[in-house]
């Protein structure tokens, strides 16, 4: 049987997880169901074999640039929406782990009472254990989006791939929501993704990406089974390239 499963075409992945995919129908906070329905995707996914780190975005529960729109300093802003990607994280963390998959959270800003601080050497050696490592506080510092600290935390950690979960299944020329004329990318270059301004990631993610040559995998994260659909070719999805 085992001779027939789906062969992924990754070993080691990043899956760059925003905080509102977290929210479901919500406007705001954690939606119990979406949440299970996430954790078993990575669980299933582990299961191909597939060393899976997972980045967390907080804009489910605060983003840093909408604070400083509110009147709060932008490195203070972008510090609170630091700890809100730790509460994701440890949200995400329990869900995992009643999938029955092991999984470990660990933060860039360093809270040893709640998770264990970030370092290169704790995620390889949680990956080697097969445990889904959580990747919370984006870079751990202000000005950075967490789209560039997956780009970052899968360099630092060899993986040969970043998974961009969205809630549209790829890169489009234009907003597929706002206009029905918008056609969907299948390959783009990191070079073609920044000179068109497609905002589906942050120029610093592209670049660094690019400079690292790491392909992503744009793709929706709506459904039930996404991640280990894009992870064996099952899923529309967009890759960008070097």
């Amino acid at each position: 049987m085992s001779g027939s499963s789906p062969k992924p075409k990754w070993k080691r992945v990043i899956v760059k997880l925003s905080g509102e995919a977290l929210m479901g129908p919500l406007t705001h906070g954690l939606h119990e169901a979406t949440v299970a329905r996430i954790a078993k995707d990575l669980a299933s996914a582990q299961g191909l074999g597939v060393e899976i780190g997972v980045v967390v975005g907080g804009g489910n529960f605060f983003r840093g640039i909408q604070g400083a729109d509110k009147g709060i300093e932008r490195a203070r802003a972008d510090s609170i929406g630091m700890l809100a990607t730790v509460m994701n994280a440890l949200a995400l963390e329990q869900a995992i782990e009643a999938a029955g998959q092991s999984a470990r959270a660990l933060s860039a800003v360093p809270m040893p009472s709640v998770c264990q601080p970030f370092s290169r050497q704790a995620a390889l050696n949680h990956l080697a254990k097969n445990r889904v490592v959580i990747l919370a506080g984006g870079t751990g510092n202000p000005f950075f989006t967490t789209d560039t600290g997956a780009v970052l935390r899968a360099a630092e950690l060899s993986a040969d791939a970043v998974m961009k979960a969205t809630q549209v299944d790829g890169v489009y020329t234009a907003d597929p929501k706002k206009d029905p004329t918008a056609t969907r990318y299948e390959h783009l270059t990191h070079d073609e993704a920044i000179s068109q301004h497609l905002e589906v990631m942050d120029t610093a993610a592209f670049a660094l990406a690019r400079d690292n040559r790491i392909p992503i995998i744009v793709f929706s994260i709506a459904e039930a089974g996404a991640i280990r659909g894009a992870l064996i070719g099952e899923s529309r999805a967009t890759l960008v390239v070097p």
